[in-house]
């Protein structure tokens, strides 16, 4: 496998990308794009599944938002849906655009947030050759666990209704700083309710590791990113022409299982597989070499020989 630092342009700026490649010569390599969640580097999740697809013969391609990591676009920390998902198409471009690469065997794989934007962009596509979703954050609101991340938290309704407007209230500041072109207001990424997007305390040991271990991730990400929020439009999994494989946490805080399933049962092709653990112990363990397995399987069937 070779790994090599490549770049491409969105709406004007710098995306910063890498190649994962396979150790093979001849023909043009299938690909697989891949697309990180919620405030996700490219050096934090992506780099395991890169070397996982790469080895099975499959070039990957793995690149930073604008406006995160190591890629272009001021002020920094900004998560804003519709952004990403140019950025998104952008690379899907430059991978198709690659003399290495075979443009009719190209992927797509998103990951929680960028699960959404996958399929967004997949749905307009009639070209892509195959669609991974990993635990889709598909609908911030009818498709997020409120319920029982409430419960796990042991927060009372009345509590979580306080936090709900302290966040929307540092949103709408956040918004108004940026119509001022001021400084943008951050929340953490994880933290202590109303402060952060993330507040399970059982999460912390992994976002400790993430600070260790990939060294472009912040922990911060302006608070305007609440008020656009992706939302499912119905219908757009049955617009997807190529197959799809949806990989599920069944003990997923984060994102609904059921609210998923529901959604992709109108889907031309679809295969789901349920793993029985948390939203961010498909990234780790046995948990993630099952699921790598079950995707690289599910890769080599779609973007097989000509």
């Amino acid at each position: 496998m070779a790994i090599e630092t490549t770049s491409f342009e969105s709406r004007g700026e710098r995306c910063a990308a890498t190649w994962y490649l396979p150790d093979a010569v001849g023909e043009r390599w299938p690909c697989v794009v891949l697309a990180n969640g919620f405030s996700g580097t490219r050096d934090w999740i992506l780099p395991d599944f890169c070397r996982r697809f790469a080895a099975a013969g499959i070039a990957a391609l793995a690149f930073d938002y604008r406006h995160l990591g190591e890629s272009g676009g001021a002020p920094r920390q900004i998560v804003d849906v519709g952004e990403q998902r140019a950025d998104l198409l952008a690379a899907l471009a430059h991978a198709r655009r690659d003399p290495r690469i075979d443009p009719r065997r190209v992927a797509l794989w998103g990951t929680s947030l960028g699960g959404s934007h996958a399929l967004t962009v997949a749905a307009d596509d009639p070209d892509l050759a195959a669609l991974i979703l990993n635990m889709p954050a598909i609908d911030a609101l009818s498709g997020a666990n409120v319920e029982e991340k409430r419960k796990r938290a042991g927060v009372s309704r009345a509590r979580t209704v306080a936090i709900t407007l302290r966040l929307v209230g540092a949103a709408l500041r956040d918004l108004s700083r940026a119509a001022r072109r001021a400084d943008p207001l951050y929340l953490g990424v994880y933290g202590e309710p109303g402060e952060a997007f993330f507040t399970d305390p059982e999460l912390a040991p992994r976002f400790r590791r993430v600070a260790e271990g990939s060294p472009t991730w912040q922990n911060r990400v302006a608070a305007r990113f609440l008020l656009g929020a992706p939302r499912y439009r119905s219908g757009t999994f049955e617009r997807v022409k190529a197959p799809i494989l949806i990989c599920l946490a069944e003990h997923d805080l984060e994102v609904s299982a059921d609210f998923i399933r529901a959604k992709a049962k109108g889907a031309a092709r679809v295969d789901i597989r349920t793993y029985p653990v948390g939203h961010f112990d498909l990234y780790h363990g046995d948990a993630f070499e099952q699921v790598a397995a079950d995707q690289v399987a599910f890769l080599r069937a779609h973007l097989g020989p000509r």
